[in-house]
């Protein structure tokens, strides 16, 4: 399967597992994810960071990436887990 056999150009999001998740979700999680794990990141930005994933660990946990990966980076891997509605297997 490619990205466009999952979603289409003029298709913007789905529904997976009962989740309505944005195209580009999973790409934002990593950004933000670079950010948070970033020593120079000021504050208000890894603040911002942590915002807004959390708000996309739904949309993740719906698409199975934490069945598929694992989190590298312990810190990031504890945040994740602190926040998720079902645990990270370790």
């Amino acid at each position: 399967m490619r990205a466009q056999d999952l979603l289409p150009d003029h298709i913007n999001g789905g529904e997976f597992n009962g989740v309505a998740v944005r195209k580009g979700t999973v790409g934002a999680f990593l950004h933000n994810a670079r950010s948070y794990l970033a020593p120079d990141t000021p504050p208000a930005d890894r603040a911002v960071a942590e915002a807004h994933m959390t708000e996309a660990l739904p949309a993740m946990q719906a698409l199975g990436l934490f069945d598929v990966f694992d989190i590298a980076d312990a810190r990031l891997r504890a945040f994740v887990a602190g926040r998720l509605t079902a645990p990270l297997d370790q």
